[in-house]
Protein backbone atom coordinates (compact mmCIF):
# COMPACT_ATOMS: atom_id res chain seq x y z
CA UNK A 1 0.00 0.00 0.00
CA UNK A 2 1.42 3.09 -0.85
CA UNK A 3 0.49 6.50 0.67
CA UNK A 4 0.44 9.87 -0.62
CA UNK A 5 -0.25 12.72 2.10
CA UNK A 6 -1.62 16.18 0.80
CA UNK A 7 -2.30 19.39 3.05
CA UNK A 8 -5.72 19.27 2.92
CA UNK A 9 -9.05 18.10 1.31
CA UNK A 10 -8.55 20.26 -1.52
CA UNK A 11 -5.49 19.04 -2.61
CA UNK A 12 -7.07 15.73 -1.95
CA UNK A 13 -9.50 16.12 -4.21
CA UNK A 14 -7.20 17.64 -6.96
CA UNK A 15 -4.40 14.59 -6.78
CA UNK A 16 -7.07 12.07 -6.49
CA UNK A 17 -9.03 12.95 -9.91
CA UNK A 18 -5.30 13.42 -11.41
CA UNK A 19 -4.39 9.65 -10.59
CA UNK A 20 -8.42 8.49 -11.99
CA UNK A 21 -7.49 10.77 -15.26
CA UNK A 22 -3.92 8.79 -15.80
CA UNK A 23 -5.54 5.19 -14.69
CA UNK A 24 -8.16 6.18 -17.51
CA UNK A 25 -6.00 7.16 -19.67
CA UNK A 26 -3.85 4.02 -19.56
CA UNK A 27 -6.80 1.63 -19.53
CA UNK A 28 -7.96 2.78 -22.66
CA UNK A 29 -4.90 2.72 -24.01
CA UNK A 30 -4.00 -0.68 -23.08
CA UNK A 31 -8.16 -1.95 -23.39
CA UNK A 32 -9.96 -0.01 -25.04
CA UNK A 33 -11.81 1.26 -21.65
CA UNK A 34 -11.88 2.44 -18.45
CA UNK A 35 -14.10 0.74 -15.78
CA UNK A 36 -13.97 2.78 -12.82
CA UNK A 37 -16.56 2.21 -9.07
CA UNK A 38 -17.22 5.24 -7.02
CA UNK A 39 -17.97 5.68 -3.54
CA UNK A 40 -20.27 8.46 -2.00
CA UNK A 41 -19.51 11.48 0.45
CA UNK A 42 -18.41 14.87 0.82
CA UNK A 43 -14.67 14.60 0.13
CA UNK A 44 -15.65 12.35 -3.50
CA UNK A 45 -17.61 15.23 -4.21
CA UNK A 46 -15.19 17.57 -4.57
CA UNK A 47 -13.20 14.76 -6.39
CA UNK A 48 -15.92 14.25 -8.64
CA UNK A 49 -16.04 18.08 -9.07
CA UNK A 50 -12.44 18.52 -10.26
CA UNK A 51 -12.62 15.08 -12.47
CA UNK A 52 -15.20 16.61 -14.68
CA UNK A 53 -13.18 19.44 -15.77
CA UNK A 54 -9.86 16.92 -16.25
CA UNK A 55 -9.15 15.72 -19.74
CA UNK A 56 -10.55 12.32 -20.00
CA UNK A 57 -12.01 10.00 -22.47
CA UNK A 58 -14.85 10.16 -21.59
CA UNK A 59 -16.53 7.98 -24.27
CA UNK A 60 -14.67 4.85 -23.48
CA UNK A 61 -15.50 5.82 -19.48
CA UNK A 62 -17.80 3.01 -17.56
CA UNK A 63 -18.56 4.44 -13.91
CA UNK A 64 -20.60 1.85 -12.13
CA UNK A 65 -21.42 2.08 -7.94
CA UNK A 66 -19.24 0.77 -5.06
CA UNK A 67 -22.66 1.14 -2.49
CA UNK A 68 -25.95 2.44 -2.85
CA UNK A 69 -28.79 3.76 -0.25
CA UNK A 70 -31.81 1.89 -0.18
CA UNK A 71 -33.66 4.90 -1.31
CA UNK A 72 -36.39 6.56 -3.65
CA UNK A 73 -35.21 8.10 -7.26
CA UNK A 74 -33.40 11.26 -6.72
CA UNK A 75 -33.11 11.25 -2.74
CA UNK A 76 -30.23 13.45 -1.86
CA UNK A 77 -28.82 10.75 0.38
CA UNK A 78 -28.53 8.19 -2.77
CA UNK A 79 -25.10 8.28 -4.05
CA UNK A 80 -26.13 8.05 -7.83
CA UNK A 81 -27.84 11.41 -7.16
CA UNK A 82 -24.06 12.57 -6.94
CA UNK A 83 -22.62 11.10 -10.10
CA UNK A 84 -25.55 12.25 -11.85
CA UNK A 85 -24.95 16.11 -11.00
CA UNK A 86 -21.00 15.64 -10.99
CA UNK A 87 -20.62 13.77 -14.14
CA UNK A 88 -23.77 13.83 -16.50
CA UNK A 89 -24.22 16.71 -16.09
CA UNK A 90 -20.89 18.69 -16.55
CA UNK A 91 -18.81 15.90 -19.08
CA UNK A 92 -19.41 14.04 -22.24
CA UNK A 93 -19.65 10.51 -20.47
CA UNK A 94 -22.77 8.92 -22.00
CA UNK A 95 -25.88 8.44 -19.72
CA UNK A 96 -25.35 4.96 -20.84
CA UNK A 97 -22.48 4.54 -19.38
CA UNK A 98 -24.04 5.34 -15.92
CA UNK A 99 -24.67 1.58 -14.65
CA UNK A 100 -27.05 2.08 -11.16
CA UNK A 101 -27.22 -0.25 -8.59
CA UNK A 102 -30.97 -0.97 -8.72
CA UNK A 103 -31.68 -0.12 -5.21
CA UNK A 104 -35.39 0.44 -6.38
CA UNK A 105 -36.47 -2.80 -6.79
CA UNK A 106 -39.04 -4.47 -4.74
CA UNK A 107 -36.71 -7.94 -4.35
CA UNK A 108 -33.31 -6.14 -3.37
CA UNK A 109 -31.63 -10.11 -2.99
CA UNK A 110 -32.08 -10.33 -7.13
CA UNK A 111 -31.61 -6.72 -8.10
CA UNK A 112 -28.66 -7.25 -6.28
CA UNK A 113 -27.75 -10.40 -8.49
CA UNK A 114 -28.35 -8.67 -11.65
CA UNK A 115 -26.20 -6.08 -10.97
CA UNK A 116 -23.35 -8.59 -10.85
CA UNK A 117 -24.31 -9.43 -14.03
CA UNK A 118 -24.51 -5.91 -15.03
CA UNK A 119 -21.05 -5.76 -14.46
CA UNK A 120 -20.06 -9.34 -15.84
CA UNK A 121 -21.56 -7.98 -18.77
CA UNK A 122 -19.27 -4.74 -19.20
CA UNK A 123 -15.80 -5.92 -17.09
CA UNK A 124 -15.91 -10.28 -18.22
CA UNK A 125 -16.34 -12.86 -16.21
CA UNK A 126 -15.02 -13.13 -13.18
CA UNK A 127 -15.75 -9.09 -13.79
CA UNK A 128 -12.58 -7.24 -12.90
CA UNK A 129 -12.97 -3.25 -12.42
CA UNK A 130 -10.13 -1.04 -13.62
CA UNK A 131 -9.89 1.36 -10.41
CA UNK A 132 -12.45 0.91 -7.09
CA UNK A 133 -12.35 4.23 -5.41
CA UNK A 134 -13.32 3.69 -1.77
CA UNK A 135 -13.29 5.90 1.59
CA UNK A 136 -12.88 5.09 5.10
CA UNK A 137 -15.58 5.17 8.35
CA UNK A 138 -14.42 6.46 11.86
CA UNK A 139 -16.12 2.59 12.17
CA UNK A 140 -13.52 1.32 10.14
CA UNK A 141 -16.50 0.67 7.42
CA UNK A 142 -15.33 0.49 3.42
CA UNK A 143 -17.85 0.86 0.93
CA UNK A 144 -21.12 -0.44 3.00
CA UNK A 145 -19.31 -3.36 4.44
CA UNK A 146 -19.79 -2.54 8.46
CA UNK A 147 -18.40 -4.20 11.22
CA UNK A 148 -20.36 -7.19 11.96
CA UNK A 149 -22.79 -7.25 8.91
CA UNK A 150 -23.32 -10.58 7.57
CA UNK A 151 -22.20 -9.34 4.06
CA UNK A 152 -18.45 -9.37 5.34
CA UNK A 153 -18.26 -13.43 5.04
CA UNK A 154 -19.68 -13.83 1.94
CA UNK A 155 -17.00 -14.97 -0.99
CA UNK A 156 -19.03 -16.19 -3.48
CA UNK A 157 -20.92 -13.44 -4.91
CA UNK A 158 -19.66 -9.94 -6.12
CA UNK A 159 -22.93 -7.78 -4.67
CA UNK A 160 -24.85 -8.14 -1.77
CA UNK A 161 -27.46 -6.23 0.45
CA UNK A 162 -26.73 -5.26 4.28
CA UNK A 163 -28.36 -5.75 6.97
CA UNK A 164 -29.97 -2.12 8.38
CA UNK A 165 -27.06 0.59 9.68
CA UNK A 166 -28.26 3.93 10.81
CA UNK A 167 -31.94 2.89 9.62
CA UNK A 168 -30.74 2.19 5.96
CA UNK A 169 -30.25 -0.97 4.47
CA UNK A 170 -27.20 -0.55 1.39
CA UNK A 171 -26.57 -2.50 -1.62
CA UNK A 172 -22.75 -3.19 -2.19
CA UNK A 173 -19.85 -4.66 -3.73
CA UNK A 174 -18.19 -7.17 -1.90
CA UNK A 175 -14.58 -8.07 -1.18
CA UNK A 176 -14.33 -10.72 -3.98
CA UNK A 177 -14.72 -8.47 -6.51
CA UNK A 178 -12.95 -5.37 -4.96
CA UNK A 179 -9.67 -7.86 -4.10
CA UNK A 180 -10.07 -8.22 -7.87
CA UNK A 181 -9.32 -4.64 -9.20
CA UNK A 182 -6.51 -3.64 -10.82
CA UNK A 183 -6.16 -0.99 -8.46
CA UNK A 184 -7.66 0.49 -5.54
CA UNK A 185 -7.84 4.10 -4.24
CA UNK A 186 -8.77 5.08 -0.87
CA UNK A 187 -9.69 9.16 -0.53
CA UNK A 188 -9.38 10.02 3.37
CA UNK A 189 -9.93 13.80 5.09
CA UNK A 190 -10.25 14.84 8.38
CA UNK A 191 -8.96 14.13 11.88
CA UNK A 192 -11.27 11.96 12.90
CA UNK A 193 -10.31 9.17 10.17
CA UNK A 194 -6.79 8.94 11.80
CA UNK A 195 -7.23 6.20 14.48
CA UNK A 196 -8.84 4.41 11.10
CA UNK A 197 -5.93 5.29 8.52
CA UNK A 198 -3.50 4.68 11.23
CA UNK A 199 -5.54 0.86 11.54
CA UNK A 200 -5.79 0.70 7.46
CA UNK A 201 -2.09 1.63 6.61
CA UNK A 202 -0.61 -0.86 9.14
CA UNK A 203 -2.85 -3.61 7.66
CA UNK A 204 -5.43 -4.32 10.48
CA UNK A 205 -7.86 -7.07 9.28
CA UNK A 206 -10.05 -6.67 12.31
CA UNK A 207 -11.64 -3.56 11.16
CA UNK A 208 -13.73 -3.87 7.41
CA UNK A 209 -11.52 -1.88 5.50
CA UNK A 210 -8.35 -3.80 6.44
CA UNK A 211 -9.77 -6.99 4.44
CA UNK A 212 -9.06 -5.00 1.24
CA UNK A 213 -6.18 -6.05 -0.71
CA UNK A 214 -3.10 -3.61 -0.37
CA UNK A 215 -0.94 -4.42 -3.04
CA UNK A 216 -2.63 -2.47 -5.81
CA UNK A 217 -3.34 0.15 -2.97
CA UNK A 218 -3.36 4.05 -2.77
CA UNK A 219 -4.09 6.14 0.20
CA UNK A 220 -4.43 9.53 -0.76
CA UNK A 221 -5.05 11.33 2.45
CA UNK A 222 -4.80 14.96 4.09
CA UNK A 223 -2.62 16.12 7.28
CA UNK A 224 -5.23 15.38 9.77
CA UNK A 225 -6.02 11.98 8.92
CA UNK A 226 -2.61 11.29 8.44
CA UNK A 227 -2.08 12.78 11.52
CA UNK A 228 -1.24 9.30 13.21
CA UNK A 229 1.12 8.04 10.98
CA UNK A 230 4.50 8.17 11.69
CA UNK A 231 6.64 10.73 9.68
CA UNK A 232 7.91 7.97 7.25
CA UNK A 233 4.76 6.21 6.54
Amino acid sequence: MKIKILADGTAVAEEAAAVIAAEARAAVEARSRFIVAFSGGSTPRRMLTVLAGTDMPWNRVHVVQVDERVAPAGDPMRNLTQLRKCLIDHTPLPRTHLYPMPVESTDLRTAAAQYALTLQAIAGVPAILDLIHLGLGTDGHTASLFPGDSVLHIADRDVAITERYQGTQRMTLTYPILNRARSVLWVVTGGEKAEMLLRLYAGDASIPAGMVRRDHALVIADREAAAQLKPNA
